[in-house]
């Protein structure tokens, strides 16, 4: 990419227009209309990434590793392998390790990005990685999450504070917001809980929006309480067939912009204090993002991150969210797969394609078409290596998202169409429509 900076005594000047700008790690700036991130060399940037980098791979139900045996008899060991891996993405015009990749990537002079897992603070780090599969949500009300957040943040962002190849954090991945994978609301969820912080605060939202008056909260809902607090020893409130939906929304609504600005809030000001120079990325909200969900993300995070695996990106969902935070986006995950790899493709997200040449046409559309919309600025691919043919340990996906096989051999159409359209992304981006108002 050419350079557009240059720098004059302590501002730096964009095509006519100065800025005084913080120096020496990753941001996100609008210039000219357009939003990009900046590199540490204040130079704009497009990330451009792969999700999993791992010499691993995934496991099968049986616990085989068919990527891991592959790379071990070729590489040897792990500083090998990332540095071999490394040549590869740099070849094929992509500069940013994606989330879940392995450590050894992180210091082969690509940006990276860090997954911190804060939903499972104060649930314990073994089952962090997990809560969002099962549409768990923490109590982000309990003095435990916020101290398992400051715990996390010493321990993950802390080291790397002075890192000015750390791209960002993701706080979190497809949380349940709106119960999708479980089914109820926020506010149900956690009334239907024990005793908990969480439980108590929804208590006190409700006492606060009917003014301390239980009636009213009893014609709403078509219940029969006698005062708030029975909520707290009962297994959850059960709409009765009259209560007032409208009502009922509203509640559930208020409910849940209290508990998204608290984990938000919470979760900035753990990373912020251990680590004040780079920027965290929102939580990869999975497909929908509930526009609530949304606004209190754009108050804490620089970054909105947002995962998708349609056919073209879904341009009015991406600039509902943009008008709602007014923070660029990074879409962390989407891919195509194809019925020619032989892999089944029967679990995960998206429909397959036929073969790996209608996924690179596939690559060429949705790059130029996000690239196009002046607040995209970045684009991280699902996945390094294919999953297993028996499907992956965790939930059983067995499709074909890999730019490399199980074998580690690359799809050469696949990553020569990349490389391709990765060496036009600057120009891409630059030729979007200009956002009025910045």
């Amino acid at each position: 990419m050419a350079r557009l900076f240059d720098m004059v005594g302590s501002d730096y000047w964009f095509q006519g227009e100065r800025f005084q700008t913080r120096r020496g790690f990753f941001r996100a700036q609008a210039i000219n209309k357009r939003w990009w991130i900046v590199d540490p060399d204040n130079q704009p940037f497009i990330s451009l990434g792969i999700c999993g980098i791992r010499m691993e791979g995934s496991p099968d139900p049986e616990g085989r590793m068919a990527y891991r045996e592959a790379t071990r008899r070729r590489y040897g060991d792990a500083k090998t392998w990332a540095k071999a891996q490394a040549k590869r993405m740099r070849r094929w015009g992509f500069n940013t390790v994606g989330s879940w990749s392995d450590p050894e990537m992180f210091s082969q002079g690509l940006a990276y990005t860090v997954m911190l897992y804060m939903c499972g603070m104060g649930e314990g780090r073994a089952a962090a990685s997990q809560l969002w599969l099962h549409g768990d949500f923490p109590d982000v009300f309990a003095e435990a999450f916020c101290l398992g957040a400051q715990k996390a943040a010493a321990e993950l962002c802390a080291p790397r504070r002075d890192d000015p190849w750390l791209l960002g954090y993701f706080l979190d991945n497809e949380l349940d917001w709106n119960g999708w994978r479980r089914g109820t609301a926020l506010l149900d969820y956690f009334l239907s809980q024990g005793n908990t912080a969480g439980k108590r605060a929804a208590v006190d939202l409700l006492r606060r929006r009917y003014a301390d008056d239980v009636k009213a909260l009893n014609r709403s809902w078509d219940v029969n309480l006698t005062r708030f607090n029975e909520l707290l020893d009962s297994e959850g409130l059960e709409p009765g067939p009259q209560a007032d939906r409208m009502a009922l929304q509203a509640d559930r609504d208020d409910f849940l912009r209290l508990a998204a600005n608290t984990y938000f809030r919470v979760c900035k000001e753990a990373v912020q204090a251990a680590d004040p120079n780079h920027m965290t990325l929102g939580v990869r909200f999975a497909g929908h993002a509930d526009p609530i969900v949304v606004e209190e993300c754009g108050k804490y995070n620089e970054i909105i991150s947002f995962n998708n695996y349609s056919y073209e990106p879904p341009a009015e969902r991406l600039e509902e969210i943009f008008k709602a935070t007014l923070r660029p986006i990074m879409i962390t995950e989407w891919s195509f797969k194809a019925m020619d790899s032989g892999l089944p493709n029967t679990k995960g997200a998206a429909i397959p394609v036929y073969t790996q040449e209608d996924r690179a046409d596939g690559y060429e559309r949705y790059v130029t078409q996000a690239l196009g919309l002046p607040y995209v600025v970045g684009l991280h691919w699902f996945l390094y290596a294919d999953q297993p043919p028996a499907g992956r340990q965790l939930d059983g996906e067995n499709s074909n998202y890999g730019v490399v096989d199980e074998f580690d051999e690359p799809y050469f159409t696949l990553v020569e169409r990349m490389r391709q359209v990765n060496g036009r992304a600057s120009d891409i981006a630059r030729a979007a429509p200009p956002l009025p108002g910045l």
